[in-house]
C-alpha cells in the first residue's frame, strides 16, 4: 500500500486531478495518500488502513486481537519503510543499506512472524481468520524478496504463509501481471522523487537512519 501510493504519486504528478487535489484544500496535511470513502477524504496511511480493516471485518474480534494486529503492523511498517527508502540511499551506501535491511529482516522481524505462526498453530497471524496484518505481511515479504529472492529460505512457515495468502482469490488476482500492483522504483522514478521533494544535490537517507543528509 505504501509503496504503491508512492509510485502512483510519482508517476501521476502532472495529472490534472492530482494537481487539483493538492490545490483544492482536500488534503488535511497537504500530503498523500488520500482515499475517498463513505463521504470522507481519509488521510494518513495507518488511519486509512485501520478504517478499511474495520469496515471489512479485518481488524480482529476483540480489543486484544486488535492490539496484536497493531503490534505486528507497526513492526511491518518499520521494515517496509526501510525497503521503500532504499533507492534514496547516499551514493556508495546502497549496498550497505541493503545488507542492513536483509539483516534486520532475517534476525529481527521475520523470526517474530515465524514464531507467531508456529506458537499459535493457525493459518493467520492473529486469531483463526484473516486480518489486514496478514495482507501487510505478504506485501512486505514481496518487498524484501525484491531485494533478495530467497530471503525466506530459513523460514518454512512464512513460505507456507506466503503461498496460502497468495492463493486467496482476490489477492491472487491482484498479484497477476497487468494488475494495479506497482513495480519497485527504478532510477528514473527515483530522480523524479528527488525533484518532487526538492532533494537538493541528492539529499538522501544515510545508512537507513532518520537523518536526511545533503551531499
Amino acid at each position: 500500500f505504501l509503496k504503491e501510493n508512492l509510485v502512483t504519486t510519482i508517476r501521476d504528478t502532472n495529472n490534472p486531478t492530482f494537481l487539483c487535489i493538492f490545490s483544492g484544500g482536500i488534503l488535511m496535511y497537504e500530503e498523500v495518500p488520500m482515499v475517498e470513502m463513505d463521504g470522507m477524504n481519509l488521510v494518513e496511511t495507518r488511519a486509512i488502513l485501520r478504517y478499511i480493516a474495520a469496515k471489512y471485518d479485518l481488524y480482529g474480534r476483540t480489543p486484544k486481537e486488535q492490539a496484536w494486529i497493531d503490534m505486528y503492523a507497526e513492526g511491518l511498517k518499520d521494515l517496509s519503510d526501510m525497503v521503500k527508502f532504499l533507492p534514496l540511499s547516499l551514493p556508495g551506501e546502497k549496498e550497505m543499506n541493503l545488507q542492513y535491511i536483509l539483516e534486520r529482516a532475517t534476525t529481527r522481524f521475520f523470526p517474530v512472524y515465524e514464531k507467531a505462526l508456529r506458537d499459535r498453530g493457525q493459518d493467520f497471524l492473529v486469531g483463526d481468520r484473516q486480518s489486514w496484518t496478514d495482507v501487510q505481511l505478504l506485501e512486505v515479504i514481496f518487498m524484501v524478496e525484491e531485494c533478495k529472492p530467497k530471503v525466506l529460505s530459513g523460514f518454512p512457515l512464512l513460505q507456507e504463509f506466503k503461498a496460502r495468502i497468495s492463493s486467496i482469490p482476490t489477492i491472487n488476482k491482484f498479484l497477476q501481471p497487468g494488475s494495479q500492483r506497482k513495480p519497485p522504483l527504478d532510477e528514473d522514478s527515483t530522480e523524479v522523487v528527488k525533484n518532487i521533494f526538492k532533494f537538493e544535490h541528492g539529499m538522501s537517507l544515510k545508512n537507513m537512519g532518520t537523518i536526511i543528509a545533503e551531499h
